[in-house]
């Protein structure tokens, strides 16, 4: 798996007269894990939208390694970005597990061979190997949740979107999802996380994007946004406990 390089250039986003986004410029580089942050209502749910083609910018250009994504459509974008809600419980729909996962691989043509293969390529990855005909249904929030992540890795992306993906959880499964977004991106999965968990933050990035009402407010690492008080304050982010303490 090759990562990927996505550059977002004076994107705006408008619903009718409402102006969701506003001259949006970042680049994403390959070995890059990201971290998208702002309050509710500030535009970051708009952006992975655009990413994952489900809206149209209504100006300004998005590109990834180098081909125009700016209008493609979601069926277009699933085999180079998969995407995870906050609650799991939003995509799980199939009867067992495998059937869950099987899903991607199937509507994108794979023979049966293929796809029980893949299946339980993304079970073992996402530990989930031991319920694999469970229903999804009974399963726990941890599960429920890295059971997202195998459909979407079933589908072989090379950028994984997560939302809010730690939303709910106890210290044990935060760590495990944690460990797994590492070694994916070690793989060669390019992460990007959705989150206002700042600890997470400081844990996961290498990068911070944070929408502030529509407008870019700071791209740059989570070091340089933690020693700059007064931005954060600004924006209404609190800094990790650690950051405070030191």
């Amino acid at each position: 798996r090759t990562m990927s390089e996505i550059i977002c250039n004076h994107v705006k986003k408008a619903y009718g007269e409402t102006i969701v986004l506003h001259d949006v410029s970042f680049t994403i580089q390959p070995h890059e894990r990201i971290s998208i942050i702002g309050g509710s209502g500030s535009g970051k749910t708009t952006l992975t939208r655009l990413l994952m083609g489900l809206v149209h910018p209504n100006r300004g250009s998005m590109t990834l390694d180098d081909v125009d994504i700016t209008k493609k459509e979601p069926y277009e974008m699933a085999p180079y970005i998969g995407y995870v809600f906050q609650n799991p419980d939003q995509q799980l729909f199939a009867s067992t597990v495998f059937e869950e996962v099987a899903f991607a691989p199937r509507k994108l043509g794979c023979n049966e061979h293929t796809i029980k293969k893949r299946v339980e390529e993304v079970l073992k990855i996402t530990n989930l190997q031991d319920v694999i005909w469970e229903m999804p249904q009974v399963l726990t929030l941890g599960q429920k949740q890295r059971l997202s992540i195998a459909c979407a890795l079933a589908a072989k992306p090379k950028i994984l979107i997560l939302d809010e993906p730690t939303s709910g959880q106890d210290c044990r499964e935060r760590t495990m999802l944690l460990r797994l977004m590492r070694k994916l991106n070690a793989q060669g999965l390019g992460i990007i996380m959705v989150t206002h968990d700042m600890d997470i933050l400081a844990e996961h990035a290498d990068k911070v994007i944070v929408i502030n009402q529509g407008e870019l407010a700071f791209d740059g690492t989570p070091l340089d946004l933690f020693s700059q008080k007064e931005l954060t304050l600004k924006l209404g982010l609190e800094l990790p406990e650690a950051v405070c303490i030191s």
